[in-house]
């Protein structure tokens, strides 16, 4: 008999209450947006507060400039997730359903969206109070990575973005009609906990590297280090995963079984895959790009 996992007993609410008949909950989902964001925040409190990290010995934002910048990321977050969601993975349903767009509450956020969302916000905030950019980028790249941790773990809790089938022992038996569709297998259908490799890929092996060598290397003295090797981790891991990430229905077909977004003589790439090449080939540059600076970066 095949080793799997049971998915576990965890429900997608923390906590749920009625009050004058209308139902509240606090979902895991939405928990880890606000977990991930508190630690973002104090991750670049303390890391502006090491003036000596920086070139020059200047950090690129203030304690103050911090504190209003968490509010321009989180509209950059929600509203890029979600157009990114809306343009990438399902354009033709919510251009007939453009009322569906703004039904954020069920479901669908796509994370290249959200970073193009903050990348935007961040230029725009930096120009506003002259902030050197490339630093920039570089304090938001640190803070980054425990949200997306937390974010994929979410994901597993909540049953969704599950991997494909496999016959490994780690492969998790996830509940569902959808999840247990899976052609030519008898009985229960097991798949890659996908959402885990990329919470330990993306969230806590990179975010662990950049710390590392933002606190360790001086890494913030080469403005665009940092950034760099996020776009550039972040995406290398993405790619990875999507191998063995179920990919989403829209893109399955009885010619495309993979569901590749792009394929050509039995060659191809996921939509995952496609929005991280971008990722890659810009973390590669500013990593080339990068030099010690006298000034702030």
């Amino acid at each position: 008999m095949q080793a799997v996992l049971p998915f576990p007993d965890i429900g997608p609410d923390i906590v749920s209450f009625t009050v004058f008949g209308i139902d509240f909950a606090l979902r895991w989902y939405a928990m880890a947006y606000i977990v991930g964001i508190v630690l973002a925040w104090r991750i670049g409190v303390v890391s502006v507060a090491r003036e000596a990290l920086w070139p020059a010995g200047r950090a690129p934002m203030t304690r103050d400039q911090i504190d209003d910048y968490i509010t321009w990321s989180i509209l950059g977050i929600i509203i890029g997730g979600r157009l990114g969601f809306v343009l990438f993975y399902q354009p033709s349903y919510y251009l007939q359903n453009p009322g569906q767009i703004l039904a954020v509450w069920q479901g669908g956020m796509a994370f290249h969206g959200g970073l193009l969302g903050v990348v935007l916000v961040s230029w725009v905030y930096a120009a506003r109070h002259a902030i050197p950019k490339r630093s920039a980028a570089d304090l938001i790249a640190l803070c980054v990575p425990p949200g997306l941790l937390l974010g994929r773990v979410a994901n597993f809790i909540n049953a969704e973005l599950w991997g494909r089938p496999t016959d490994l022992p780690w492969g998790v038996v996830f509940p569902g009609e959808a999840a247990q569709d899976c052609p030519g297998v008898v009985g229960f259908c097991a798949r890659h906990p996908s959402q885990l490799y990329e919470g330990l890929l993306e969230g806590l092996v990179l975010g662990l590297l950049l710390l590392w060598m933002a606190w360790r290397r001086g890494a913030l003295k080469r403005p665009g280090l940092i950034a760099g090797t996020f776009f550039a981790g972040y995406g290398l891991a993405r790619f990875a995963v999507e191998f063995v990430r179920q990919p989403d229905p829209q893109f399955i077909s009885p010619g495309n079984p993979l569901g590749l977004a792009l394929h050509v003589d039995g060659f191809g790439l996921t939509m995952g895959q496609l929005l991280s090449l971008p990722m890659i080939a810009l973390g590669l540059w500013l990593i080339a790009t990068a030099r010690a600076r006298d000034g702030a970066g």
